[in-house]
Formats: C-alpha cells, sequence, structure tokens
C-alpha cells in the first residue's frame, strides 16, 4: 500500500497547509508556486493577490470581523522580482 503525500495547498478558510499546518503559502508551496510561474512572475503576483484578497475576507470572518495583518508580506512580497 503506498501512502500519497497530501499536497502543500492552503485550507480555508484558516489558510493553514494542509500538508504541514503551518501559514499558507509554506516554503513548499512557494517553491511549487516559483516553479510553475518560473516564466511569468506577473501572473503569479496577480494570482497571489486574488488569494491574498479572499484570505483577508475569510480570516476577518474568523476573527469578528477584524482584518488580517500583514497579509502582503505573507502572499505577494516573496514573490517579486529581486
Amino acid at each position: 500500500m503506498t501512502r500519497r503525500r497530501a499536497e502543500h495547498v492552503p485550507s480555508r478558510p484558516t489558510w493553514r497547509c494542509r500538508a504541514c499546518g503551518i501559514a499558507w503559502p509554506c516554503s513548499p508551496a512557494k517553491l511549487r508556486l516559483l516553479g510553475e510561474y518560473r516564466d511569468d512572475r506577473t501572473a503569479l503576483l496577480v494570482y497571489l493577490a486574488t488569494l491574498q484578497a479572499e484570505a483577508a475576507e475569510q480570516l476577518a470572518e474568523l476573527d469578528s470581523g477584524t482584518p488580517p495583518a500583514n497579509l502582503t508580506e505573507r502572499f505577494t512580497a516573496w514573490a517579486r522580482a529581486r
């Protein structure tokens, strides 16, 4: 019997990684996304900004309407071209 490894994808509405449990995007998710979007960094940033907006809404609902802090750093700052 082979055991399937969990993918490093977000668990909504908590936005924790399904595989490792830390705040998503975790390091393995970032590496996967950088690989998938290696030829189109702009598309990666658009995708991440869309997920950031979704996460902001869902996380605020979990915390009595309080918007979460530092989501820009968490979702898009790491993906900008250096």
